[in-house]
């Protein structure tokens, strides 16, 4: 028996939700890029549930029930003011927040299949709301109710600033949320899974899958971009900042992707928001810099950009604070792991591997009087 270091190249399971073959993305066989540039999220999220895109009658429906979900209890909101706002990292705050919500759902522990799918439709409607009532209790501003007769896009750009987003703004984003709905079994999909596959409740497995998610080296890597970025200052110090970088032996954030030998398929769509939107802000520089760094990672290294790199500059300009590039991804990863939750639901079995033992064998036990 013989270990593999991250199970890299191991396929742990079946599924029929998202696929990544010969560097093409997939949704249910639907390529990113058509789903990028002609759907919305609400379309991607039904796709993902139902293994099918809605028609019109059905994809009107769901996206009111999502509207009409989206509005939080009173009691959560009391729970988001009683943070340390000062202290509390907004995915710590919103992975607590959404293991409570679970307090607030009569039907949490109800197993049954119809049940499941209707918290999966209130926990993707409220994981918004959540993210944008943080965001705002911490500036001292009261959280936004929803608009039922907005999409899901338009709807997290009102609740989080409290005025109507511009077109280009809403399309950012929704292009932004249809991107990261899934990939494949991720670290923070893969530890939904896990959780749910001991037959736990639908709202411990998403709380699991947004601690997983919290970590550098998956979800936070937007923020370390924009870090980087702000850390190089102009464009002219770019090359010399991530030669020192090299120098150093350091990662860059955003650069590179275990399972894309040729690139992310994902990058170029936010590539070319990024350039619309810092147009609009009249701050090209994040853009140009971008540009620049990546176009010398990969000349120098062989590494291109991955989604990541380029949803830094789209949230940044956005005026979203950095802090919540990650939430964000939450709000649109979401919809991914109650996919495979479903899934799992469905066709269960314990994930349950096994570990290459490494240690010291065939010790003797030495009575404690013995021992040195």
């Amino acid at each position: 028996m013989t270990s593999t270091k991250g199970l890299e190249g191991v396929v742990a399971t079946q599924s029929s939700i998202s696929s990544i073959i010969d560097d093409q993305l997939t949704y249910v066989g639907y390529k990113i890029d058509d789903l990028a540039e002609n759907s919305s999220f609400e379309e991607v999220v039904y796709l993902l549930w139902n293994q099918k895109l809605p028609n019109k009658s059905e994809l009107d429906t769901f996206k009111a029930e999502l509207a009409a979900n989206m509005e939080l209890p009173g009691a959560i909101i009391d729970h988001l003011r009683s943070y340390d706002l000062s202290t509390v990292h907004p995915m710590a705050g919103v992975r607590t927040a959404v293991s409570l919500l679970g307090l607030y759902d009569d039907q949490a522990d109800v197993m049954e299949e119809q049940a499941n799918k209707q918290k999966a439709l209130r926990i993707q409607a409220k994981v918004s709301a959540v993210v944008t009532a943080f965001a705002r209790i911490r500036q001292g501003k009261d959280p936004v109710k929803p608009k039922k007769d907005y999409g899901y896009a338009k709807n997290f750009l009102y609740m989080l600033n409290g005025e109507d987003p511009k077109d280009i703004e809403v399309e950012a984003i929704n292009k932004a949320l249809v991107l990261h709905a899934d990939h494949e079994l991720n670290a923070s999909t893969f530890t939904a899974r896990v959780c749910v596959a001991t037959l736990s409740d639908i709202y411990s497995g998403v709380t699991a899958a947004i601690g997983a998610l919290k970590g550098p080296l998956h979800g936070g890597a937007n923020e370390r971009v924009m870090e980087m970025l702000t850390d190089i200052g102009e464009i002219e110090n770019a090359i010399p900042y991530i030669d020192e970088k090299f120098k150093n032996k350091e990662k860059i954030m955003g650069m590179g992707h275990r399972v894309y030998e040729n690139g992310d398929p994902r990058a170029k769509h936010l590539r070319r928001m990024s350039k619309e939107l810092s147009k609009v802000i009249r701050e090209d520089k994040w853009y140009n810099m971008s540009v620049k760094i990546e176009d010398y990672i990969k000349e120098q290294k062989g590494l291109p950009a991955n989604v990541d790199f380029y949803s830094a500059s789209v949230y940044h300009s956005l005026g979203i604070d950095h802090d919540l590039f990650t939430p964000l991804f939450t709000v649109s990863r979401m919809s991914g792991w109650l996919a495979h939750i479903l899934e799992q639901y469905n066709n269960n079995r314990l994930i349950r591997p096994r570990a290459e033992y490494v240690g010291p064998k065939t010790q003797k036990y030495i009575k404690m009087e013995d021992r040195k």
